[in-house]
């Protein structure tokens, strides 16, 4: 048979079984097929059962000629376009924008040295049941990665958790550490507050053993240092104790299976209405009568060493072996606080829960109020708190630990508003001069300038073309912020000068090509004396 006729009937064979009679009727097809090409590609052969009641069909298939390959082959592929974007909650960083975060990181670096802490860093992603059964019900925004090699792994939520993994991995027992790095929440991002699904944490932490309250009040003191270096005044930090908070539950009857998800209802206070909360403490199982002996406590107005004398004297509470403990806790955090010279924008607030579970005694949070410069309301910047069976999770043996959280991202949407309000102009390069020619054909003396100047170890740059047009290099200069232009020409190498030009004030000097690194320093220095005196 050809090669048309014998395919066609293998795959009428393998359709279905069929007697002579159906390979006879087939055959014709076939053959109607041969003399009729125009329904090759679509033809079907129908094979009809013995008793003819049944009818299947087999698609007949066609083998395409020269002709049909070569349009297939100039047939163009539709490819589906890229859509460039970065993923949800994720966002770029552009050259003005950490300018900014390189200043904030270093003034808060710069805080957490001051305090005796060394650096640490551990890995973006942890052991999935490292992170498992720690944030409660916050547990459902960790990122989970698919199985890596017989691991399960899961992007690290915070800093603290992987921090306690270190200290009972490594059997420390004390550590100062601060910490900076990113990590990953599969929250609902509001991209214009600074809520992020990828974001920076500053963290710094004291794990070993102390005297109650003393650690825990440096912690607090950090956190008004941070925020007051970066230029803040309008912050409230919010302090509360868990223990006073499971006080208050147990005294207004709540179970102590119930303390945390109650605990959980209460952390929304921040965000959510009283009726709101309420409501998902009744979803919860919670009576009407504990739910509104807690609206009573838990609203009381802020106060400081005079809310823990009042907290004394209530009725509901006398008694209570945990509230007694941390109110005698809050009475020596205030007084530490005091000698401290902390600020007095720290208040006992009893609204303040902090929703993750390992908390055990103090917690602590700051609030940045809008300004005229920024009315940008982010919430809570920087949080933290004692946590004392963390480590305990992963050894037999629990090390106290106590330590806050900076979030820079909400810092950082601040700061650009308060810029843009000022209309302050961001540097985003470290230049300090800028190596001008004054005439053509000098890039080999620019060069050579160049050199100079970065021996000497000064910030420098030059243009990248062989004769850029001098008011083209000055105007790099004004839009960049560089403050210093070091100008070379025929007449200046013929005397072996340079000459030194101030951008700002537009003033230019003659100094020795020898000597011109010094100079270059007295006139920054100058610069810097002037700057500082009219900031203050």
């Amino acid at each position: 048979f050809p090669a048309t006729i014998a395919t066609t009937l293998t795959s009428s064979l393998l359709y279905k079984p069929a007697s002579i009679r159906q390979l006879a009727v087939a055959a014709s097809q076939i053959t109607k097929s041969i003399l009729f090409p125009s329904n090759q590609s679509t033809g079907r052969i129908r094979i009809m059962s013995s008793d003819a009641a049944v009818v299947s069909e087999a698609p007949v298939v066609a083998q395409p000629d020269d002709g049909d390959k070569s349009k297939q082959q100039q047939r163009p592929q539709q490819r589906q376009k890229l859509v460039l974007k970065v993923p949800k909650g994720m966002h770029d960083r552009p050259p003005v924008q950490m300018s900014v975060r390189e200043d904030v990181l270093q003034k808060i670096v710069r805080v957490f040295k001051s305090h005796d802490a060394e650096c640490l860093e551990t890995p973006g992603a942890e052991l999935k049941e490292v992170l498992t059964g720690k944030y409660g019900e916050d547990s459902k925004l960790i990122y989970d990665i698919c199985d890596q090699g017989g691991e399960l792994l899961s992007l690290r939520y915070d800093l603290t958790v992987p921090f306690a993994r270190y200290v009972a991995m490594n059997k420390l027992q004390s550590m100062r550490r601060y910490q900076i790095g990113p990590v990953y929440r599969r929250d609902q991002p509001a991209m214009t507050r600074g809520r992020y699904r990828e974001f920076y944490q500053c963290d710094f932490d004291i794990a070993g053993e102390s005297e109650p309250m003393l650690a825990d009040s440096e912690c607090v003191l950090i956190l008004t240092e941070v925020l007051s270096g970066l230029g803040f005044s309008n912050y409230t930090v919010r302090v509360n104790h868990r223990l006073l908070l499971d006080g208050i539950f147990q005294c207004c009857g709540v179970s102590e299976a119930l303390f945390r998800p109650i605990c959980s209802a209460v952390d929304k206070l921040d965000k959510c209405s009283w009726d709101e909360v309420a409501k998902e403490m009744s979803d919860k199982g919670l009576a009407d009568e504990p739910i509104e002996r807690i609206r009573q406590l838990v609203l009381t107005p802020r106060g400081s060493a005079d809310l823990v004398d009042q907290l004394r004297e209530n009725p509901a509470l006398k008694g209570n072996a945990m509230v007694t403990q941390a109110l005698d806790d809050m009475s020596r955090l205030f007084r530490y606080l005091g000698l401290l010279g902390c600020p007095d924008q720290v208040r006992f607030d009893l609204s303040l829960a902090r929703g993750l579970d390992y908390y055990t005694g103090l917690i602590y949070e700051a609030v940045l109020e809008p300004t005229p410069d920024c009315n940008v309301t982010v919430g809570s910047v920087a949080g933290g708190g004692r946590y004392d069976k963390l480590v305990g999770m992963f050894t037999k043996k629990d090390i106290p630990c106590v330590g806050l959280s900076i979030g820079v991202e909400r810092l950082f949407t601040i700061l650009e508003q308060m810029h843009k309000a000022k209309e302050q102009k961001i540097r985003t390069t470290a230049t300090q001069v800028y190596v001008c020619s004054a005439q053509k054909n000098l890039l080999e003396e620019r060069l050579r300038l160049c050199g100079q100047l970065w021996c000497a170890g000064l910030p420098a740059a030059h243009s990248l073309r062989s004769n850029p047009k001098l008011l083209t290099q000055f105007q790099y200069c004004e839009d960049t912020g560089v403050p210093i232009a070091l100008i070379i020409g025929e007449s200046e190498l013929r005397d072996n000068k340079v000459k030194l030009r101030c951008i700002a004030s537009r003033k230019e000097r003659l100094v020795d090509r020898d000597s011109c690194v010094d100079e270059v320093r007295a006139e920054l220095a100058s610069l810097a004396a002037a700057q500082q005196k009219t900031e203050q």
